[in-house]
């Protein structure tokens, strides 16, 4: 068994150290406030650590890999804060909201030379704490590594897949929080399930184009990290991606929806960054998501829009 470090104690951290306990790794919780944790978590309330998962304030020097599981937003901050040497494993999904970067290019901006992969695909954090059958994708460029991680990682009810094509799997995992909060939006303004089936489906064509330019894979989109995200965060109500957009959909204001200090809500940050990261690509729903967060439409105005475009083949 290995000694395994996780950065952040919130509700995936927690749920991913509580599985690697289970795995029988000693496991090395880092949080900001360990004083505040107790053997039953804040952020996952219902689920106990282990007892080889500690919770600790600084990371410790004999972990075989660390997990940083952080909001990619605060990335950076992160890694520059900690800067560990073993192996990094990110359980975050996003674009940098300043710099448009993913979470790997982010890593390899602060920290260049270290070996690093990404986790991503369709898990809820209480999911994956209490056991339940799940699957998830390891991506990254390095063989060896991706081979180490998911060996070290998977276990009988959670299964790992390697992946080599980490641009199309971290797309995946952060275009998918934007299209859920479009879901959300349909089904809170009462749109029905025919407009979010459509919008899922069209909202995939989109993830899908925007992968490939930025040299992805499609068929990496339509694997887990894709179409599975996609499906998992547009339809399930532990989605906080997808309640957004419920609670924008039923009159609710972004200001009023966000609770400060709450969990991060990464398609807010997100949705301008791919939009910069796309430049003129043609991506009229995460475009749409991006201007009803950033204030400049009204949900009437954005779907008007949507339904308004030209009609073509699919």
């Amino acid at each position: 068994m290995s000694d395994i470090c996780v950065i952040g104690a919130g509700a995936w951290g927690t749920a991913l150290s509580i599985h690697c306990a289970r795995l029988g790794h000693d496991v090395a919780l880092v949080a900001r406030h360990p004083e505040r944790i107790g053997t039953e978590t804040p952020r996952l309330p219902g689920h106990n650590l282990p007892p080889n998962a500690r919770v600790v304030k600084a990371a410790p020097a004999t972990a075989s890999v660390t997990l940083v599981s952080v909001p990619t937003q605060d990335l950076r901050d992160t890694l520059a804060a900690r800067r560990p040497d073993a192996p990094l494993l990110l359980c975050c999904k996003g674009l940098e909201h300043s710099t448009g970067l993913l979470p790997l290019e982010i890593a390899a901006d602060v920290a260049p030379g270290q070996p690093a992969a990404i986790l991503t695909g369709p898990n809820f954090a209480h999911e994956i704490a209490a056991g339940l059958p799940a699957a998830a994708v390891i991506a990254g460029p390095d063989t060896a590594i991706r081979t180490t991680l998911v060996a070290l990682l998977a276990g009988p009810t959670f299964r790992l897949y390697g992946n080599d094509d980490p641009i199309g799997a971290q797309i995946g995992g952060a275009a998918k929080n934007v299209v859920a909060v479009a879901a959300g939006a349909v089904i809170g303004a009462g749109l029905g399930e025919n407009a979010r089936a459509a919008l899922i489906t069209r909202g995939l064509a989109e993830i899908a184009r925007l992968a490939t330019a930025l040299g992805g894979r499609a068929d990496t989109v339509a694997g887990l990290s894709g179409l599975g995200d996609l499906v998992l965060t547009c339809t399930g109500p532990a989605s906080r991606n997808f309640s957004l957009g419920l609670g924008l959909g039923r009159g609710g204001t972004l200001a009023d929806l966000l609770s400060p200090g709450g969990p991060a809500v990464e398609a807010v940050g997100t949705a301008p960054a791919i939009l910069t990261r796309a430049g003129a690509l043609d991506l009229p729903i995460i475009r749409a998501v991006a201007d009803l967060l950033g204030g400049r439409v009204t949900l009437p105005e954005a779907i008007a829009r949507l339904l308004s475009r030209p009609l073509k083949n699919e």
